[in-house]
């Protein structure tokens, strides 16, 4: 009888061991930056990892410059929101032997300096016309920018060079420091130039126009890329399949967006699942 006892509890202490090497195993580290977009694309995915797939997922928070170094390491498994050919091409140029592209997440996106739509567009409807006296005292000679390592902030600092603004300060904040200034400008009826880009909630909240850039500095599309670590999809086929699966058109995810700042993240993301189930079905499984 104690020997049947024992067994059997040895038996127990090596399932649970086991158990938890496999839960161990399938914890899954993705980098994020506090973007609007990204963090929506992000806490979905977690969700539908954790709930759906049996996954734990850790969210580590980090400029975009030390994710590609993450990523590139091994330290992240994965991260959501590599903007390419352009914003992000110089970051990836210095570790695309090192990392590897599991899909497009989506297509259309594009940055670019914008204005509310009250801001004449006879007098502001291209970057070119921030050069006007007049347009330099209605915007205070200031350009709102966001967070110092993003890619949007090192195309802006070109653009004040190619257009030669040199009037004006470019001021670097963070994209939730940029919304609020934009908040506070139209609450006013005031002129502001923002960096800004596409999905973003703001363009759902506020009237906003793009300036156009005829010297194509900021770019054109974008498309946005989930990268992984070197061996995960083969240490993890069924999340690598998922991920690579993820795709989600930009009208969506920037209703999505809008969704979470009217109510929170979390909300958004439980009523995008509900109403695409489908959708979300075919991430999962690859059935359609």
């Amino acid at each position: 009888m104690m020997k049947t006892s024992l067994k059997l509890l040895l038996s127990g202490v090596l399932a649970l061991s086991i158990g938890t090497a496999v839960a161990a195993e399938k914890t899954i580290k993705i980098g994020w930056t506090a973007w609007s977009d990204a963090e929506f694309v992000t806490k979905l995915t977690k969700r539908i990892l954790e709930d759906e797939m049996g996954y734990e997922v850790e969210l580590l928070q980090t400029d975009i410059a030390p994710q590609y170094q993450g990523v590139a390491s091994g330290d992240l498994d994965v991260m959501l929101m590599s903007w390419l050919p352009g914003t992000h091409g110089d970051y990836l140029e210095k570790v695309c032997n090192d990392v590897v592209p599991l899909g497009i997440l989506y297509t259309h996106a594009r940055l670019g300096w914008a204005v509310p739509a009250y801001v004449p567009e006879d007098m502001v409807s291209s970057i070119e016309d921030l050069k006007k006296d007049e347009v330099k005292e209605k915007l205070d000679e200031t350009i709102t920018g966001i967070d110092p390592g993003a890619g949007l902030t090192r195309l802006s600092k070109e653009a004040v060079k190619d257009y030669e603004l040199d009037d004006y300060e470019l001021q670097i904040s963070s994209g939730a420091g940029m919304t609020a200034a934009l908040e506070r400008a139209v609450r006013r009826n005031e002129w502001i130039v923002v960096t800004a880009w596409s999905p973003h909630w703001m363009f759902g909240a506020y009237d906003l126009r793009y300036l156009e850039d005829p010297k194509a500095v900021l770019g054109s599309f974008e498309r946005v890329v989930a990268l992984a670590r070197n061996g995960f999809y083969q240490d993890d086929i069924d999340a690598a399949s998922f991920i690579s699966r993820i795709q989600i058109p930009i009208d969506d995810l920037q209703a999505a967006m809008y969704d979470a700042q009217e109510t929170s993240y979390e909300d958004a993301v439980t009523k995008y699942i509900e109403n695409n189930q489908d959708r979300i079905n075919y991430w999962v499984t690859g059935e359609l």
